[in-house]
């Protein structure tokens, strides 16, 4: 954060974490600010100027300032600190790596104390890939290192812009992240160099290359994802539900099993015993997909509810602009934010004390133009060498008192390409994930049917048609509330049995069982073509006891089958059993 001071100033007002500062010189906004606390220094961002006052927000507790309190302001926006070794790591909302600053300042994280993101001691196998004589631009590879099971790239940084021609680079060889790789001259011949390391504003997209439209399904293991409402890689989807019912729980499955090659975790404003739950348990999980530690994949940004709430829209850009540096090196990224509406508060809070106009629920107006730029930084992006990396977006939302209509999750709705959200009944009813397959709904489906054509005809249309017999089922319910299972047509009986037994044992999983946890794809594909015969074939039953008796029998035998090793003789066998009963029962009468 050591760079040359550029302005300087005086503390004027004060409220709670929001100073007014009067300077001297230029500056700009977003500019990072240091006040002068004692012998403590404390950072801080501007985020608003008046002719020679400006508005600056404190990432720490404000304790002992007051009136002509010292600030200089630093010639650099908020930054992320970009390279080799941040896989593994668990920062908070500045970037700060938590477990050193917890071995410099004990149990109780001290204000004031920052430490540098990455390692300057630990070195890396360097490779060299650009030539003397190459001109380059930025995010071209200088060369790579290996870091956990991927190459990481090292990239001519994202801020230098134009072309430099590479006059001399650092052969093959074990060195720190300092060490100058390459150096060139730029198109005005002057002399640059580069390292390991390169700094980029949080707060401004990171993108080097051509948005192209996401075309390949992120499989999740979650059928009522994959199946209802798949998502893309480099698309984005958010997860509104009221307290209690899943949202975490579910991302917590996603960080897990989905397919991507990297997952960038943003604890935004969680209650400190989830993400303490969270840091016990992911050192000792093992990635499915490749049978190493998950921690391998991971990047953690923590900035709880009991930390600074001005740290709390820091650590949102900071796990984005860590997402986007390693989608530049052509990989696949999942970028989890639990939860945009503890974000939003954070900006309701801050807008407050600016004193703005309020918007709707006292949030402030320019909410929905933030979530939306948030979001717009997932997709597919495609590089001058042919390769592609993607950003995945997925956003959990705590509506107060499970209300849809609040404005962040209606904001949230208005860019995101999948809806899952979740019912708190359906979660008291022991119903994983509880998502309601009535109220969500994806943009996506086409072009998973696309991909999924070839091992399954019309995968799309099954799915649309299946949703609307859910959506059937569903409304025969409730008249049967009211009339009673004889007050029905026997075929409506048929519907709403077909209904329940596609959410009792397809949509819902078992999140403690080995086999049912995770469902691969080509076990629901085969799994969705049994329940579609099921769906298809015309049964004749003679009461509505008769009919519920042996839908209820094959729900049984259904779901016991998602306890079964997958392409394990049981499962076959038990499968084989199935589909002999269904066609044994179809157009016979059962009394």
């Amino acid at each position: 954060m050591d760079k040359k001071i550029k302005a300087t100033g005086s503390v004027v007002e004060a409220f709670s974490n929001l100073l007014h500062v009067r300077f001297d010189g230029n500056i700009r906004q977003g500019e990072v600010a240091k006040v002068k606390v004692g012998s403590v220094e404390l950072l801080a961002e501007v985020i608003e100027i008046a002719g020679q006052i400006a508005k600056i927000q404190v990432f720490e507790d404000t304790r002992g300032i007051k009136l002509n309190t010292a600030v200089e302001f630093a010639d650099h926006l908020l930054e992320a600190e970009l390279g080799p070794g941040l896989l593994t790591m668990i920062f908070d909302g500045l970037q700060n790596p938590l477990q050193k600053v917890a071995e410099a300042t004990g149990v109780y994280l001290s204000r004031g104390v920052y430490i540098a993101p990455l390692d300057r001691k630990k070195h890396w196998d360097f490779h060299p890939i650009a030539k003397v004589g190459d001109v380059l631009k930025r995010g071209d590879a200088l060369g790579s290192v290996p870091e956990e099971r991927f190459s990481h790239t090292i990239m001519v940084p994202l801020s230098f812009f134009g072309k430099v021609k590479i006059t001399s680079v650092t052969k093959a060889g074990s060195y720190n992240i300092d060490t100058v790789v390459a150096r060139g001259e730029d198109e005005k011949g002057r002399a640059v160099e580069f390292t390991m390391v390169q700094r980029w504003p949080v707060k401004n997209a990171l993108i080097e290359g051509r948005k192209v439209r996401p075309t390949r399904m992120m499989d999740t293991g979650l059928r009522i994802l994959d199946t209802q409402f798949p998502i893309l890689k480099g698309g984005t989807f958010c997860s509104p539900g009221p307290f209690g019912a899943g949202k975490t729980v579910m991302q917590h499955h996603l960080s897990k099993y989905s397919a991507v090659d990297i997952v960038v975790i943003v604890a935004c404003g969680e209650r400190a015993g989830e993400v303490v739950e969270v840091l016990r348990t992911f050192p000792e999980l093992t990635d499915p997909h490749t049978n190493e530690p998950l921690m391998q994949r991971t990047v953690m940004i923590c900035n709880t509810s009991s930390m600074p709430v001005a740290a709390r829209e820091a650590s949102v850009y900071m796990g984005a602009a860590i997402a986007e540096y390693y989608r530049q090196m052509g990989l696949d990224v999942l970028l989890l934010a639990d939860s945009t509406s503890r974000w939003a508060q954070a900006m309701r809070e801050m807008s407050g004390r600016l004193e703005e106009i309020p918007g709707e629920e006292a949030f402030p107006a320019y909410l929905p133009s933030r979530i939306s730029a948030f979001y717009e930084r997932a997709g597919e992006v495609q590089f001058k060498n042919g390769k592609t990396g993607s950003l995945t977006i997925g956003g959990s939302v705590s509506p107060a008192g499970g209300n849809f209509e609040e404005p962040v999750t209606q904001a949230s709705l208005a860019i995101v390409g999948a809806f899952h959200g979740l019912s708190r009944a359906r979660s008291d009813a022991r119903r994983y994930p509880a998502i309601d397959p009535l109220i969500s709904w994806t943009k996506y489906l086409n072009e998973v049917g696309v991909d999924l054509d070839p091992k399954y005809k019309g995968w799309a249309d099954k799915v649309r048609a299946t949703a609307l017999i859910l959506k059937d089922s569903d409304e025969i319910g409730k008249r049967m509330e009211v009339v009673g299972e004889e007050g029905v047509a026997i075929e409506d009986m048929l519907t709403y049995l077909k209904g329940e037994l596609y959410e009792f044992c397809y949509l819902q999983q078992n999140a403690f069982d080995k086999e049912d946890a995770y469902s691969p794809l080509d076990r629901q594909i085969e799994m969705f073509a049994l329940i579609q015969k099921i769906f298809d074939t015309r049964f004749e039953f003679d009461t509505h006891d008769a009919a519920r008796t042996f839908f209820l029998n094959l729900q049984n035998e259904l779901k016991n089958i998602n306890f079964l090793p997958y392409a394990s003789e049981k499962y076959k066998e038990a499968l084989r059993e199935i589909q002999k009963k269904i066609a044994l029962k179809e157009g016979k009468v059962h009394a």
